[in-house]
């Protein structure tokens, strides 16, 4: 588990470098190596574990974070998909299976299909994440995924009582599903609710503990996925129907507890990272023991195998392309509308990649016969189905960029995009804003009010100097940051000078040389310069270790170094108007003057009296309050980024105004 652990942290490395390689395929990758490389390590694969261990929380989260108004809206070709396509795939491709490979029976080519007709809901998200589909089909997308697992397993548990039994009643069968079904999404709703109740009556009790209320939350998808098997429901399905109500709750609810929102969710943040891609890092372990038994049988052709994992593939693509194909052929003729563009239509047909369910599934077919005999062809079944799980993630990597880049270049050069970009950073701002807001109000001082104001100011004027889709504005922004960056090296020289002659204590010279390397780090986002920067705090470290530097200050201490450094800054910004005078040319010198009428604001401000407050060198929480507000507004980024309500470079534009909001609050 920790090998696994430290290959998912890997992995993401892995990506930042080949980031046209999706996360999912580079873990299977990895995965594959640590089963191949001799460590001693190996993996037995329980399927039903697997499913309460991984399926149930990520499917929760999923059914969580799904826009419920939007899958409301596309409830029709999410049904006909999660239920219609599956059981045509079953029929189609379990007779094409049976044909085409005789020596596996018709009710076990029949559980092949099932098995293989729910796409996979992780996979999906990270695949979206990347390339980022149209909105409406990465909708559909998400909610087929949420519905389809449960009538492909039904599907496939009465295919396997069929070849294990000889007996089979489709009207028994339709029944049970409906049952299975309707069971599954009552029960998991009712249970939902019950532990929001629970949460809410001992939050009234007095038990205010914020990890308490975010355990119960980890625990609840666990809860009712294994209630709901054990009362014979579809667990999947109640998982799902959980996290839906959860989210109705929490938005009819809102907490005013931020601290609980903000832990609840970092915590499973983390908690999906590990599990989506210990799915995939398992997949990968669990081939090379597949393919060896695949390549150790010499009854089958190797090249044959491969061949069958072709055209199942191939024939699961078109039978979806012909069942969207023919659906919105007749949408377009019952409403008169359009017809469905046909990149549209194939980039839905190759998004339905198959993933973890299906491989649970092919594990999970039981080793003999109810007479005793071992079930036919099950290991050429499992090689088949993870054949097909790599093959469409490999097919989806390689066109879906094809298909949905020439779209994103039409959305990013229309003329509306800088609306659209100007909404984004609306949002962005808000997230920031209603945090501090919430911080500021839980903390209830007074003196933490200004931050407020102060946020809010930095935000009006980073905005009013700010204009993207300028080329000149971009050319200036550079060229500030040339000359900042001139600055600094300036007053990190002036700082070592004086620290060398002894005119400013070590202890002062340490931090004000750390907030120069963070500005600086902010300001630079190169890899050489953040090695730099390690390096810098590793020497620190050690410095201090050995020089007893890493002790506090009493009063008294505080109030004098605060005094060394103004006087020390002061200097400081006087060197750094010269180097930065002297490397004033006809280019850069707007931009140059900009910043030396910066430096000449704050050494005014320091002669003054102003600028640190009596007992340190910062007002710690107020800042406190500022960067906490800063990281919200990048995790709104990353979250808008990987559902696809912005592009990568929206997405940039977006990271780069944070940044500057962050480097104009270091520099106060």
């Amino acid at each position: 588990m920790l090998l696994l652990l430290g290959l998912i942290a890997v992995s993401n490395v892995v990506n930042r470098f080949i980031p046209f390689v999706p996360i999912p395929l580079i873990q299977i990758g990895l995965g594959v190596i640590a089963a191949l490389v001799p460590t001693g390590i190996h993996m037995h694969f329980e399927p039903e574990l697997f499913f309460v261990l991984f399926i149930a929380p990520l499917l929760f989260n999923d059914g969580r974070r799904t826009p419920r108004g939007e899958l409301w809206n596309l409830r029709a070709p999410i049904l006909l998909l999660a239920l219609g396509l599956v059981f045509v795939t079953v029929i189609v491709a379990g007779y094409a299976i049976n044909w085409m490979i005789p020596s596996i029976p018709l009710a076990a080519a029949f559980a092949l299909a099932a098995i293989l007709s729910p796409t996979d809901a992780v996979a999906v998200s990270s695949l979206a994440g990347r390339v980022h589909l149209p909105g409406s089909i990465h909708r559909i997308l998400e909610g087929e995924s949420l519905m389809n697992d449960a009538s492909g397993l039904v599907a496939f548990k009465f295919a396997i009582a069929a070849a294990v039994t000889g007996v089979f009643s489709l009207p028994k069968a339709a029944l049970s599903f409906v049952l299975i079904a309707a069971g599954g999404l009552l029960l998991g709703a009712v249970l939902s609710f019950l532990l929001i109740r629970l949460s809410v009556f001992l939050r009234r009790f007095g038990m205010e503990d914020v990890t308490m209320h975010v355990l119960l939350q980890i625990l609840t998808p666990f809860i009712i996925y294994l209630i709901s098997e054990e009362v014979g429901v579809s667990g999947i399905l109640a998982v799902v129907a959980g996290g839906v109500v959860y989210a109705i709750e929490k938005d009819r609810a809102a907490s005013p507890q931020y601290k609980l929102q903000l832990v609840s969710a970092s915590t499973w943040s983390v908690l999906l990272f590990v599990l989506n891609g210990l799915v995939f890092l398992i997949l990968g372990v669990s081939v090379p023991d597949v393919i060896e038994v695949i390549y150790r049988d010499e009854s089958l052709n190797n090249f044959m195998v491969f061949g069958y994992v072709l055209v199942i593939t191939a024939l699961l693509i078109v039978l979806r392309f012909v069942w969207v194909y023919l659906y919105s052929l007749i949408e377009s003729l019952r409403f008169k509308e359009k017809r469905t563009p046909l990149k549209s239509l194939l980039i839905t047909s190759i998004s339905g990649v198959r993933g973890a369910v299906t491989l649970a599934g092919a594990f999970s077919i039981p080793l003999a016969l109810g007479d005793g005999t071992p079930f036919p062809e099950r290991d050429l079944i499992i090689a088949l189905a993870a054949g097909v799980i790599l093959m469409s993630l490999v097919i989806a990597s390689i066109l879906l960029p094809l298909l949905a880049g020439e779209e994103e270049e039409t959305v990013l050069q229309a003329p509306g995009r800088g609306n659209a970009e100007l909404a984004a950073r609306s949002v962005v701002i808000d997230a920031g804003m209603s945090m501090l807001r919430s911080l500021v109000t839980e903390t209830g001082e007074r003196a933490n009010q200004p931050a407020l104001l102060e946020f809010t100011d930095k935000i009006d004027r980073l905005c009013a100097l700010r204009a993207d889709n300028d080329p000149a504005a971009e050319k200036m922004r550079r060229l500030s940051v040339e000359a900042r960056l001139s600055g600094i090296e300036a007053e990190r020289t002036e700082l070592r000078r004086m620290t060398e002659n002894g005119t400013i204590p070590a202890p002062v010279a340490v931090k004000m040389e750390e907030m120069l390397d963070h500005t600086e780090s902010i300001l630079c986002q190169r890899f050489d310069t953040h090695v730099k920067f390690s390096l810098t705090e590793l020497q620190r470290l050690f410095s201090g270790l050995f020089t007893g530097r890493l002790g506090g200050e009493d009063g008294r201490q505080a109030i004098q170094n605060a005094e060394e450094a103004r006087k020390a800054k002061i200097a400081m910004c006087q060197a750094a108007v010269s180097a930065v005078s002297s490397g004033i040319n006809a280019e850069n010198r707007e931009a140059a003057q900009r910043v030396i009428h910066k430096y000449e604001q704050i050494e005014s401000r320091l002669e003054q009296g102003e600028g640190w407050s009596k007992d340190g060198v910062i007002d710690d929480q107020k800042l406190e309050l500022k960067l906490k507000a800063i990281q919200e507004q990048r995790d709104t980024v990353q979250q808008m980024y990987q559902t696809g309500a912005i592009n990568l470079k929206i997405a940039g534009r977006l990271r780069r105004f944070v940044d500057q909001l962050e480097t104009s609050i270091w520099e106060d």
